[in-house]
């Protein structure tokens, strides 16, 4: 049997996701990169230049981490499945995998290009080596230079600038002092396997966070454990370092105060981005009465952004980028809470996350052809 083919790069924030999912499930797999002879087609494809996209024995293409993982699930491949059986885990575990994978991108992308005098060399070669191996000189500092100018220009648009860099910084150092905590304790985020929050929050703390030189250095002098949990995500064997007696999760649904209190940073650090998106999102929708149902009602179908939205942080006005790719995940969040009942209303409550619930946009999120569209209007 063909082994499935992960394309990606070793410094892609969302392949960091797919990549230690596969590795987990012991699923048999090739990694290649846009190098590659057959990415040209792959993108023409799915319609647009994005990472991951994974290449099945039969030849399917599927374009994104969580599809990715889900299509792994469906199969019947996985190992330990990524969700919890139990509703209070289930939900909790969506909800740090949406703050993974995008509440977690400011830091991810200021620690990755403002510190050029540390990770400058390192990010060259890095990125050269996925997209024109070999490449030397003028042609390395061309190819370099195209694809570091977009992520340094995306960089803004994450609302990082020289006025929010102390803010992100004291904000991210936070996050991994509790992180920290918790991983003292326990192996992964819910017990002893990685459910899907603990694949959310891999995506950056891995590839930019994690093997960057400059946060990489940081997070093995000062967070440990947090640095110990990311070799964790990316060795198939449990590795559970004594702190669990197996792979079993938390017994009862029960929440640790430690994953309590990393909970109410995601309430502080990101509701507030969250809340704005989906406000922008709505008036978006309102001013377009004839977007056509699964459709982006955009003119490239490929594009991922509908605008900016501005929102109060850390004592920061800022403006970052809404995509409606985040309402998919947020709608994930929303099954679930809505499938744990009151249990997980009362620790919604407790951990000042209970906006999640009600945060909705006119239209629902759907993904097809591995494009995200637009669903029926709900208000019918």
């Amino acid at each position: 049997m063909k082994a499935y083919r992960l394309f990606g790069m070793p410094g892609s924030l969302y392949t960091a996701k797919a990549r230690s999912y596969l590795i987990k499930q012991r699923v048999d797999f090739e990694e290649a990169i846009p190098a590659d002879p057959a990415w040209p087609d792959i993108t023409r494809a799915i319609g647009r230049w994005i990472i991951p996209v994974l290449v099945t024995p039969a030849g399917e293409i599927i374009q994104d981490g969580t599809a990715i993982i889900d299509h792994i699930e469906a199969a019947g491949l996985a190992r330990a499945s990524a969700y919890p059986e139990t509703p209070v885990h289930r939900a909790v575990s969506l909800i740090v995998e949406l703050f993974g994978g995008e509440g977690l991108l400011r830091p991810a992308m200021h620690y990755r290009w403002d510190f050029d005098e540390t990770n400058l060399d390192f990010l060259r070669t890095d990125f050269v080596a996925a997209l024109m191996p070999g490449a030397t000189g003028e042609v390395e500092e061309t190819v370099f230079g195209a694809a570091s100018g977009r992520m340094r220009k995306a960089n803004s648009a994450f609302g990082v600038s020289p006025e929010t860099a102390p803010a992100i910084q004291a904000s991210y150092e936070a996050f991994l002092a509790l992180l920290n905590a918790h991983f003292t304790r326990y192996p992964y985020l819910l017990g002893g396997r990685p459910t899907i929050g603990d694949y959310g929050l891999i995506a950056p703390l891995y590839a930019h966070l994690a093997r960057d030189p400059y946060p990489a250095a940081m997070m093995k002098s000062r967070f440990f454990h947090v640095w110990r949990w990311v070799e964790r995500m990316n060795a198939a064997q449990a590795l559970l370092d004594g702190l669990c007696p197996d792979e079993a999760l938390f017994a009862d649904d029960a929440i640790p105060e430690t994953l309590l209190a990393l909970m109410r940073f995601i309430a502080a650090d990101y509701v507030p981005e969250l809340t704005a998106h989906v406000a922008h999102a709505n008036r978006w929708l309102d001013a377009h009465p004839d977007l056509q149902t699964g459709t982006n009602g955009l003119p490239n179908p490929g594009t991922r952004m509908i605008g900016m939205a501005e929102f109060d942080w850390r004592g920061h006005v800022i403006s970052t980028m809404v995509m409606p790719y985040r309402f998919y995940l947020l709608q994930r969040v929303q099954a679930a809470i809505a499938d744990a009942g009151r249990p997980m209303a009362a620790l919604l409550a407790d951990s000042g996350l209970a906006a999640l619930a009600a945060l909705k946009t006119h239209r629902p999120v759907e993904r097809h052809g591995n494009l995200e569209v637009w669903g029926a209007d709900l208000r019918g």
